[in-house]
């Protein structure tokens, strides 16, 4: 595979002929995101908002982590850092918070609009290195179209 993000920026596309909401066009995103890397377990959105994450649409088992401290386990550490994260083995991650005991890898990609964190995409799967740099690259891609959509919400 190579970086090649068309499906999911296409869904987007679609999504947006009938809404700019950004739970909507970040279902739509998170479905398309699941058919592209099939090998994730869970995919979602979490939104930054007042210093923890929240989440949004997802597709996975329930989680009990819908809201996740700026700096806390993968997704927070993350926002904390201002870098996407690509982690092979959860279990070397000290602060890993655990949405399930079968995970193994977690890819997480921050959306931006205008330079600023407003959220992130979040794939967690059940087999060690499931995500390639070539999955990061799809996710980078798909979450600046998807913030571009997006971008009018979160006007300064």
């Amino acid at each position: 595979m190579t970086c090649d993000a068309t499906r999911i920026l296409d869904a987007l596309q679609a999504a947006a002929t009938t809404t700019r909401e950004r739970d909507a066009l970040a279902a739509a995103a998170v479905a398309a995101i699941r058919q592209t890397l099939p090998q994730a377990t869970w995919v979602g959105v979490y939104w930054l908002q007042a210093g923890e994450l929240v989440l949004g649409p997802y597709d996975g088992p329930a989680t009990e982590h819908t809201r996740i401290p700026v700096g806390t386990g993968i997704c927070g550490t993350a926002v904390a850092q201002d870098e996407d994260m690509l982690v092979d083995d959860v279990r070397e991650v000290e602060n890993y918070l655990a949405c399930s005991a079968t995970v193994r890898s977690e890819v997480v990609v921050l959306i931006r609009v205008g330079g600023r964190i407003v959220g992130q995409f979040d794939l967690d799967a059940d087999d060690v290195g499931a995500f390639s740099l070539d999955d990061l690259c799809v996710l980078r891609a798909a979450a600046d179209g998807f913030a571009g959509l997006i971008a009018d919400g979160f006007a300064s």
